[in-house]
C-alpha cells in the first residue's frame, strides 16, 4: 500500500467538453466498461460508501476506482485496502474533472479486464455537476447532516444525477432531516432520479444500491 499511483491530470484545452464526453462514452460502450461518476460534498461519506459498494459487488464485477482530489492520496489508499484497483488523481487545484481529465485517469488506471470503474469526483456540489465526465451514469451522496433542502440550493447537481444516496440515516433521530421532503425536493429537480437511503457505516440500504448498480452495469454490457 506504500506505492499508490498518483496521476496529475490536466484540464482539456479543447472547447467542447460535451463532444469529448460523448466520444469517451462510446469507447467505453465498445469496451463494455461502465463508468460511474460519484459526486457529493466533502464529508458525506463517499469513500466509506465506496468501500461498502466494492464489498457487495467485487465477487461479481471487476472494479477499478479513480479518486480525485486537489491533493493527498488518503482515499486511494483506503480503496486499495479493499483489493480493488485504485489510482489517485490530483487536479492541480481544479474543483472538478472534465472528460479529458477522466480519460487521462482511465489511461493511468488501466481498464483492461474491468467491468466497472467508479470516479470519486472532487468534493463539492457545484463545479462537478457542470462538466460531463463521459460517465454512463451520475450518482451523488447527500448526507443527513447536510439537510433535506440541498436539492433546492444546488439544483444542477440533482438535475444531472440518476441516483441520490441519502447517507448517514443512522443519525436521523438527531437531525432535523425530513426524508419525505427530501424525496419531494429531489423529484422537483429530477423526477427520474432514484433516491436510496443508506448508512455506509452499518451497511443498511447498500444491498438496494448494489442491486441498482449491478443492473446498470449488466444492461450497459449487454
Amino acid at each position: 500500500m506504500d506505492n499508490v499511483k498518483i496521476l496529475e491530470v490536466k484540464q482539456s484545452i479543447f472547447a467542447s467538453n460535451d463532444e469529448q464526453a460523448a466520444a469517451l462514452r462510446a469507447e467505453l460502450k465498445q469496451e463494455k466498461i461502465f463508468l460511474l461518476n460519484l459526486m457529493s460534498a466533502p464529508g458525506s461519506g463517499k469513500t466509506t460508501t465506496l468501500r461498502r459498494t466494492i464489498a457487495a459487488l467485487q465477487n461479481e464485477l471487476r472494479i477499478g476506482v479513480m479518486e480525485a482530489d486537489i491533493d493527498s492520496d488518503v482515499d486511494a489508499r483506503a480503496i486499495a485496502e479493499t483489493g480493488a484497483k485504485a489510482i489517485q488523481l490530483h487536479t492541480g487545484g481544479m474543483c472538478h474533472l472534465d472528460a479529458e481529465m477522466t480519460r487521462q485517469g482511465l489511461a493511468g488506471l488501466g481498464t483492461e479486464g474491468l467491468d466497472l470503474v467508479i470516479l470519486e469526483n472532487v468534493g463539492n456540489l457545484v463545479c462537478p455537476a457542470e462538466f460531463d465526465t463521459g460517465a454512463v451514469k451520475n450518482a451523488m451522496i447527500l448526507s443527513v447532516p447536510e439537510g433535506h433542502d440541498k436539492p433546492l440550493k444546488y439544483p444542477l447537481m440533482f438535475q444531472v444525477c440518476d441516483v441520490v444516496l441519502v447517507n448517514k440515516i443512522d443519525v436521523l433521530p438527531y437531525f432535523d432531516f425530513d426524508m419525505d421532503k427530501c424525496r419531494e425536493y429531489v423529484a422537483l429537480r429530477n423526477p427520474n432520479a432514484r433516491v436510496i437511503p443508506i448508512c455506509a457505516r452499518t451497511g443498511e440500504g447498500i444491498d438496494e444500491w448494489a442491486d441498482w448498480l449491478r443492473e446498470q452495469v449488466r444492461a450497459w454490457q449487454a
